[in-house]
């Protein structure tokens, strides 16, 4: 049997992560994710993201540039989504018009989906197929299984290609998570049962390889807001958090801590709304029966206007813009946008990280420069991560016993960081691919 790896985006830029495996005449496309900084860096040049066709966007470097597979897109029997991140399905509206294959991907990751093209006004011939998480569906001569795993959004699996040869396991992204505050724990007993069978490949996100020990639980998380939110005097203060709007655990705790703050509790923002309703649809929580959540920003600013008529003491805001992004709410708020003005002493907790690219970290410093100009009281890093540390990656190696790995999402040094474990645990070069944007593989 022939087997080809393509790493189409996501092995030269953390995000626009896209790959597919060609098993004899048949290929799976693994992933069509958006790289949001190029879009945001085209406008605040001054560009308009309506003029652009999707090959303006490849250009852009907005979305992964698949021409590799454009003479190969009669053989594509599937795209699978492994979970709902737009760094993992955000290009789907642009791409997967280039093939003729059904989409698959988990319920939330589907809901999700349905929100962006809506979005983007996009109407897809591909069929979208739900594949619940420890299920199967086979493609052609493919059967591809979905394990369940957790991340920073729900429903995210690890998506296993299984052949007469043996198994291709992509793991991008996840995290091993034993204290999960919404779902269950990962499916270590399905990824032992990998290690005892023919793991052929292995690819693995590297985004952490270098960071050592372990991933903490979002329970942790969840402890390190309770004591910011609880413990430090904020009577008389506004309460701003900010976190990534798909990380419904995380917005769950919020709220939760909201209430025993006896604060009412809105979310406020687009994003906001789209991730809060997709998991309301298919009942993972229940958010909006106890509380406020607006998108639309002529709500947005009659919903500010109250909360400074009744008492700003009196409300928890959660919203977008933990990564300084402009047209978020939390930049919006500190540059006098919107009809709410921050005062000395308000709080505004960050419960995550900035991204670490360059237009991230930009605009991150600049949106905390006018906090701080405002005299707010500033928590940071009120996180943890979504993405596995490195001896979560060893641990991961170490169950599923791959005979080649492929290390994923991120530039060069970061898939070196993962190359540098496998050599530590034993693996020759020969066995392990470091790839770049556009190129493949023979496996």
């Amino acid at each position: 049997m022939k087997m080809e790896f393509f790493s189409v985006g996501g092995y030269s830029e953390v995000g626009k992560n896209m790959s597919a495996v060609k098993i004899n005449d048949s290929i799976i496309i693994l992933d069509m994710g958006f790289f949001l900084p190029a879009l945001v860096d085209f406008e605040e040049s001054g560009g308009e993201r309506k003029n652009l066709t999707a090959e303006g966007m490849i250009k852009l470097g907005a979305i992964p540039n698949d021409k590799l597979l454009r003479p190969l897109k009669d053989k594509v029997k599937g795209i699978v989504l492994g979970h709902c991140h737009l760094d993992h399905i955000g290009s789907v509206p642009f791409s997967a018009p280039n093939y003729d294959a059904p989409i698959l991907g988990s319920p939330y990751t589907l809901e999700v989906l349905r929100s962006e093209l809506e979005n983007e006004r996009v109407s897809l011939k591909n069929k979208l197929l739900k594949i619940n998480p420890n299920s199967s569906y086979k493609l052609d001569n493919v059967e591809v299984e979905f394990i369940h795993m957790t991340h920073s959004t729900l429903q995210t699996s690890l998506v296993a290609l299984h052949t007469k040869e043996g198994t291709i396991l992509y793991a991008n992204d996840f995290k091993f998570d034993n204290s999960p505050v919404i779902q269950k724990k990962p499916n270590y007993k399905r990824l032992k049962q990998l290690g005892k069978e023919n793991v052929i490949a292995l690819v693995v996100e590297s985004l952490y390889a270098h960071q050592e020990g372990k991933t903490p639980s979002e329970k942790v998380a969840r402890e390190m807001l309770k004591d910011v939110m609880l413990s430090v005097e904020n009577t008389e203060n506004a309460i701003i958090c900010t976190t990534f709007a798909s990380h419904i655990s995380r917005l769950k705790s919020m709220a939760e801590f909201g209430e025993k703050l006896n604060r009412k509790v809105v979310f406020l923002g687009r994003s906001m709304q789209k991730y809060i309703n997709a998991a309301e649809n298919l009942k993972l929580v229940e958010l909006s029966k106890r509380h406020e959540v607006i998108g639309y920003s002529s709500k947005v600013k009659k919903k500010l206007s109250d909360i400074e008529r009744h008492g700003r003491n009196k409300y928890l805001i959660i919203c977008t813009g933990g990564q300084g992004e402009p047209g978020s709410m939390l930049t919006r708020l500190a540059s006098h946008q919107l009809p709410f003005e921050l005062l000395k002493d308000d709080h505004v907790i960050f419960s995550n990280r900035t991204i670490p690219v360059e237009i991230n970290i930009r605009n991150r410093d600049k949106l905390e420069r006018d906090l701080k100009n405002k005299h707010v009281r500033i928590f940071k890093d009120i996180h943890v991560s979504g993405h596995a540390y490195r001896e979560d990656l060893r641990d991961l190696i170490n169950m599923v016993k791959p005979k080649n790995i492929i290390p994923a999402h991120g530039p060069l040094e970061k898939l070196n960081n993962l190359a540098s474990l496998a050599f530590d645990m034993g693996y020759s070069k020969k066995e392990v691919k470091i790839m770049s944007d556009g190129h493949s593989v023979e496996i």
